[in-house]
């Protein structure tokens, strides 16, 4: 018999790939948050724009946990995270794959300044050499790590005011055309205070409400993650939901159910933050991995 010898060859990645999930768990347990597993078919995601979910049956494959997941927050639990396989309906390249694996983390009491923290010291904890090497580039992982706020970055990088870019609706495709390509390729860098427009499932920030505590972070240019201080209001974020599903159904996409129980318990929810972090494209990094495809063991193509 002939074996896959393209799948043959991957095995010294599957193996590191390994040991990084091994370790991102063994982070997490050494700092009391509790794992957990919360179901991945669901009625309804958040509405989001740009996020396509996949139907499974009347029901959808999960973008995210996070929903489960502030569900149990509001039932009474603080430390959490799960590491868990998301689906997202026409999103394939370089670094891009329909399914993948999600680390999402939350911390009841709190806000995102201390999730900033947490990034940090994951990747402390995966580098002990506090450097990683990609693709020709070395990269200084000691902390702090530059914080740069969205205003700043388009002050410095784009040739368009933020002002004018969301009155145009210009916003995510300057960030990714003007501003990530000129983000320190030898630091990691958060880019916060995102407009409020752009808050998703981010609370505003108190005594500036025009801009939400949400931050997201890339290293190597290469966005990889999207943190929150969590938003408790469900009348907002029913506005918000609304909002979202309105654009979607203008833009010619499929409309998207309401996630009721969610929204219900959303008022029981106390202060809290929370993160989804991508684990593919972390082991890009971590194993010097140009294309997402060398980090997994099957493709879609593949199959």
């Amino acid at each position: 018999m002939e074996g896959n010898w393209q799948l043959a060859r991957k095995r010294p990645m599957l193996e590191k790939r390994a040991r990084i999930v091994q370790a991102i768990r063994a982070f997490f347990i050494a700092r009391q948050f509790l794992e957990v597993e919360t179901p991945q078919r669901i009625p309804a995601n958040a509405p989001e724009l740009h996020i396509d979910a996949i139907a499974s049956g009347d029901w959808f494959l999960q973008t995210s946990p996070e929903l489960c997941m502030k569900r149990l927050l509001a039932a009474g639990y603080e430390k959490l995270f799960q590491i868990c396989r998301c689906w997202r309906d026409g999103e394939r390249g370089n670094r891009h794959l329909p399914e993948y694996t999600m680390l999402e983390w939350y911390r009841a009491g709190t806000d995102y300044q201390l999730l900033l923290t947490d990034c940090e010291e994951l990747l402390a904890a995966l580098c002990a050499a506090s450097q990683l090497k990609w693709q020709g580039q070395t990269i200084d992982l000691r902390r702090p790590w530059p914080r740069l706020k969205i205003a700043e970055a388009f002050a410095r990088f784009s040739d368009t005011p933020l002002t004018e870019a969301l009155k145009e609706g210009r916003f995510d495709e300057i960030i990714s055309l003007q501003i990530e390509p000129q983000l320190p390729a030898d630091r990691p860098v958060f880019l916060t205070e995102y407009p409020s427009q752009h808050a998703a499932l981010a609370r505003k920030k108190p005594g500036d409400p025009a801009v939400a505590e949400r931050f997201e972070l890339y290293i190597g240019k290469m966005e990889l993650a999207n943190a929150f201080s969590e938003l408790t209001d469900p009348a907002e974020q029913r506005q918000r939901f609304s909002n979202e599903e309105q654009q979607r159904r203008v833009a010619g996409k499929p409309p998207y159910p309401s996630p009721e129980p969610f929204l219900k318990e959303l008022a029981s929810m106390p202060d809290a933050a929370g993160i989804a972090l991508g684990i593919d494209r972390l082991v890009m990094l971590l194993c010097d991995a140009e294309r997402i495809d060398q980090v997994v063991p099957f493709c879609p193509e593949d199959l």
